[in-house]
């Protein structure tokens, strides 16, 4: 039942987290429910929910969700420069307010485990209370993704686990 949502779903197929994730077949429909909403329908605009997944996979280092997300962001209008910054580690150059935004809170939220008021003030300013609460859960959802990929020792291009 797991494998013929994953199939009927906009992934098209069983890859990535969703290989170990069948290991426990009730969780992987729900991460599956869940990730299809944070992915495509999250309130926050594509680009900045990019930024956010590329931000987490770095953060776990993390190369399947990079190799499959980097593209993605590109073509949702992330910079190039700012894609390689994340992937250098670095603090991009040059940000709009949005990109900025998601910069300062993810890197709060990981350092600190929580942000403080201004930030989660203009947060809601610029994306709204849902759309806050919707950036939590995409860099919490892609977290939990990394970690059963990183446990799993997820080959980068993500097809099948490590023998």
């Amino acid at each position: 039942m797991a494998v013929a949502e994953l199939v009927a779903s906009r992934r098209g197929g069983v890859i990535g987290p969703f290989i170990p994730a069948l290991r426990s077949p009730e969780l992987t429909r729900r991460l599956q429910r869940l990730g299809e909403y944070l992915r495509y329908d999250a309130a926050v605009p594509p680009k900045l929910r990019e930024m956010a997944i590329l931000l987490t996979a770095h953060e776990w280092r993390q190369g399947f969700e990079w190799h499959v997300h980097a593209p993605i962001a590109l073509q949702a209008g992330l910079g190039a420069d700012l894609i390689a910054a994340i992937a250098d580690g670095r603090t991009p150059s040059s940000m709009d307010r949005g990109e900025s935004l998601v910069h300062e809170f993810f890197s709060q939220l990981n350092r600190d485990h929580a942000v403080d008021d201004p930030t989660y003030e203009a947060a809601v300013g610029e994306f709204g209370e849902k759309g806050v609460v919707d950036l939590i859960a995409v860099i919490g959802y892609y977290a939990t993704l990394a970690m059963l990929m990183n446990v799993a020792q997820t080959e980068a291009e993500g097809l099948r686990p490590k023998a």
